[in-house]
């Protein structure tokens, strides 16, 4: 159980630099908010009603058309803690409540084109473009509800709590009783029987019992339908009205589903990324994070490029990046590799380390050859490369008439890559 509530965890976390090394090789699609909660209503799901501004001219009849007793304002950026953040124009908060329409617009200026600060943004904050502006609901009761792919069930899971609206990790760690794992078939509907166990033990009673069986079987039509890796909602919410509402969504989505997912994965927002490099890396299938070296590196395979970070800071260097070219690449893929690597003006030197297996040696000589001349590298190159079709790669880059050094291995690479900057 405690494994699969960090697995949710896990698929939560945005801007931490070493889960990112770990999982880089895959792109997360995330969803701002709203688009999470219109996603949502498109299939049913019972949400808050809601709308978007983004300081156009449209922003004042959205508001006076949307009649609410009470409104709440809150910016869309991928990051948590946004009610406890502040704006880098001073302006604290990015979720308000007001029973005055005469204050949404205002609120919404405040923090449109302004950038939100947070316990899990960069410490420049992140842009913020839109607001979302909902009917605040009179929660009486929080539960939570997930649904993710689980390697251990071969398939779909469903955990739910009755602790609600609360950090479910530590839920897990401190009142495991309060916590419900059920199989799921990915091929049939929840059973009738199952949707009213999990309904009671989130302790809805009366009415409610079956009104929440119904948003359940909506959610998994969802998830299946968007193939979806998680569908996490906290809280699933019971509101002084006998309402059962998804009042905060977060979902993940299966990358390898998106030629059947075009629409949704047309959302990517990615302007909120950390470092642009990322966003461009991305565009080329390129996996980049920026580190804080001035060592530039180019690997291909996630394994090997902490080993050559490694190796690396062992010989007393410094990493500038995570660069991992993958076993795809081709020759323009890596020219693109070296333009992203040069842009930075940390880096005073390259090291280059291919082990080639499906990748060929001599695509990647040929990369480097043509990006340095185009280039005009003028930093310390340093590749050492091995596996397929190696001795033709050596002799193309033997023959370029550009001072690049060879290694024998890795640990050669890394020696010479420290010492030619010395």
């Amino acid at each position: 159980m405690s494994f699969l509530i960090k697995a949710a965890a896990c698929t939560r976390q945005l801007v931490h630099k070493t889960p990112l090394l770990l999982q880089q090789q895959v792109r997360q699609l995330n969803l701002l908010e709203f688009q999470s909660k219109d996603l949502l209503q498109k299939y049913g799901v019972a949400i808050q009603q809601f709308k978007v501004l983004d300081n156009s001219k449209a922003d004042a009849d959205v508001v006076k058309t949307f009649e609410c007793p009470e409104y709440v304002v809150k910016a869309q950026i991928l990051a948590g803690g946004r009610g406890k953040g502040t704006f880098d124009n001073g302006f604290k908060g990015g979720v308000h409540i007001t029973s005055n329409k005469s204050d949404v617009l205002s609120l919404s200026k405040q923090m449109i084109g302004n950038r939100l600060i947070t316990k899990q943004t960069p410490k420049s904050g992140i842009l913020v473009n839109k607001v979302m502006v909902a009917r605040s609901v009179n929660i009486t009761r929080e539960t939570y509800l997930c649904i993710l792919l689980d390697r251990e069930h071969n398939g779909p899971v469903l955990i739910a709590s009755p602790a609600g609206g609360m950090d479910i990790e530590a839920v897990a760690e401190e009142t495991p009783e309060k916590l419900l794992t059920v199989p799921l078939d990915i091929g049939k509907p929840i059973p009738e029987a199952t949707l009213i166990e999990v309904a009671k033990f989130l302790e809805f009673k009366g009415d409610t019992v079956k009104r929440c069986a119904e948003e359940i079987q909506k959610l998994y039509t969802l998830f299946k339908s968007v193939d979806a890796v998680q569908i996490e909602i906290n809280p699933l919410a019971e509101t002084d009205k006998g309402e059962v509402i998804s009042v905060d969504a977060k979902l993940n989505f299966d990358d390898n589903a998106q030629f059947r997912q075009k629409d949704i994965f047309a959302m990517d927002i990615t302007e909120e990324e950390a470092d642009p490099r990322e966003v461009e890396a991305a565009k080329y299938n390129l996996n980049y994070v920026a580190m804080d070296g001035n060592i530039g590196c180019l690997v291909n395979g996630a394994g090997l490029a902490m080993a050559t970070m490694d190796i690396i800071q062992l010989n007393g260097g410094s990493p500038a990046n995570f660069l991992d070219v993958g076993g795809g690449v081709n020759e323009s893929q890596v020219a693109k590799a070296f333009e992203i690597l040069t842009a930075d003006p940390k880096v005073k030197g390259i090291l280059v380390n291919v082990f080639g297996g499906i990748v060929n040696c001599a695509t990647i000589a040929n990369g480097i050859v043509a990006a340095s001349k185009k280039l005009k590298l003028n930093v310390p190159l340093v590749v050492r490369l091995e596996g397929t079709n190696v001795d033709k790669a050596r002799e193309i880059l033997k023959n370029s008439g550009l001072p690049i050094q060879t290694a024998s291995d890795l640990d050669d690479a890394a020696q010479k890559s420290v010492a030619a900057l010395k």
